[in-house]
């Protein structure tokens, strides 16, 4: 009988199907695409830095193990992966809304019908035999199994779970790549660090030379060969190169505890090595081929999980235009009196509904779900497109700056070296009468500003580097 009643539930919703017409609305669509160029600067090239550990990639033991704290520490990290978690649970109540839903059921209650009412009424202008009157007021006992089912016709349901299933993913990719960032930005600052301590000790050594100028000057002055203008200027520019190392020193503060923060503690000093800095080599890298990006780049395969996702959706507000059936059952036992409640078969209860609905007028809702669904998903092609164009470009742009860092630190060394030879020279002619002190203090500041620049620079090539690993999806595995 039962399988009677299905057939025939299956039968009305054909029907209905049919009476309803449920056409959906046209949409306006886009596909997404995923083509790159074929290569960086014409390298057919395959190998790829971006497959090397990060404890491989970075040898400095002092920045591996600030990383290494900084992964298991980072509170932005931390609250991603709760993120993720909640991301599963959504997949699992997604996955219960498909399957029957079994649950069990007690009631106990009283009810006084009202004379006037109309099964009051009814009672009181029937002949009822004395003794067989409804016991007033009427308790009811219940108790039993009770079990609902929407029977999933057009997959709305799966592809809900198979939605939130690519969003599970998706939040996985992006903690991959919040991972990729947090490396990048980590050993940026570091090396921030270290150039800033090299800095400082060039401050500290020009105060010395400056400090041995002012002292020939004033000797000078003695001897009535320059005037009390040269020692003023000279103990000028000694307290201007002092007040350097205080701006210096702030903002070595400061990027320690830019460090501190996403290492996920109170501001305490950063162990480092300063000494080899001018020393560091930048690591090679091989760029390897743009559609290696695809495996490569966590960002893009988030985008390209978020996509899929945002697919199936459209498909489940699409399900909506059309009928759902739902059954429903239940097994137990009422009775009024507590002595009855296991009687069989008097006090048995049993049920079995279907239910069938279907939208039919005033659809405005559902197709605003509809239309909404579909300009998501168009917003999500055209974050993919983005997402990939922005991939590509962050490589180039780094391979170009890492080949023309490496000339400009090529001629920034010829020109320190120039004027560190400058300096001895022009304290040479000043102590024979054969150049005056304005050239002195020109020369010294030169020096001191381009061996600023040197070390900036050298910062700069060690952090395209990192920057380069980071674009091409390094770091996160």
């Amino acid at each position: 009988m039962f399988k009677k009643i299905i057939i025939l539930g299956l039968g009305v919703a054909g029907l209905t199907l049919a009476i309803s017409g449920c056409k959906t609305p046209a949409l306006v669509t886009r596909t997404e695409r995923n083509t790159l160029p074929a290569s960086f600067n014409n390298s057919q090239d395959s190998t790829s830095s971006a497959t090397i550990r990060w404890k491989e990639f970075f040898t400095d033991p002092y920045l591996t193990a600030l990383i290494d704290s900084a992964l298991q520490n980072n509170q932005e990290l931390n609250i991603t992966m709760q993120e993720i978690e909640m991301s599963r649970n959504e997949i699992m109540a997604r996955q219960g809304e498909y399957k029957p839903f079994v649950g069990i059921r007690g009631s106990a209650g009283v009810d006084k019908v009202g004379r006037y009412t109309n099964i009051g009424a009814s009672e009181a202008t029937t002949d009822i035999k004395p003794g067989r009157e409804t016991p007033e007021p009427l308790p009811n006992f219940l108790g039993g199994l009770f079990a609902t089912w929407e029977i999933d016709i057009w997959h709305k349901l799966r592809n809900a779970k198979d939605a939130a299933v690519h969003r599970y993913l998706a939040s996985g990719e992006g903690r991959n790549f919040m991972v990729t960032n947090l490396i990048a930005e980590i050993a940026t600052s570091y090396y921030e660090l270290l150039a800033l301590d090299n800095q400082l000790a060039i401050i500290h050594q020009n105060i010395d030379i400056q400090n041995n100028a002012l002292r020939i000057v004033r000797l000078q002055k003695e001897a009535t060969k320059v005037t009390e203008l040269a020692v003023r200027r000279f103990e000028a520019q000694v307290l201007n190169t002092q007040s350097l190392q205080y701006n210096i020193q702030q903002r070595i503060i400061e990027t320690e505890n830019r460090i501190n923060f996403l290492v996920g503690r109170y501001p305490q000093t950063v162990a480092r090595s300063s000494q080899d800095f001018s020393n560091l080599v930048p690591t090679t890298i091989h760029t390897g081929l743009p559609s290696q990006l695809l495996a490569n780049r966590p960002d893009i395969r988030q985008a390209e999980q978020e996509l899929a996702a945002n697919k199936l959706d459209v498909q489940v507000a699409k399900a909506r235009f059309y009928p759902s059936l739902g059954i429903s059952a239940g097994l137990g036992y009422q009775a009024f009196n507590p002595l009855y409640l296991l009687k069989t078969p008097q006090s048995l209860l049993l049920s079995l509904a279907g239910d069938l609905a279907a939208p039919l007028v005033n659809k405005n809702a559902i197709k605003a779900s509809y239309f909404n669904a579909n300009a998501k998903q168009i917003q999500a092609v055209y974050n993919y497109e983005r997402t990939l164009l922005n991939a590509y470009i962050e490589v180039a742009n780094q391979m170009a700056k890492i080949g023309n860092l490496e000339k400009t630190y090529d001629t920034k060394s010829k020109e320190v070296q120039a004027l560190t030879q400058s300096i001895t020279i022009s304290n040479n002619l000043f102590s024979s009468a054969r150049a005056d002190y304005m050239e002195v203090l020109l020369t010294q500041r030169d020096a001191i500003e381009s061996r600023f620049d040197l070390v900036e620079t050298k910062m700069q090539q060690m952090n395209a580097v990192v920057n380069i690993y980071r674009a091409l999806g390094g770091g996160w595995n």
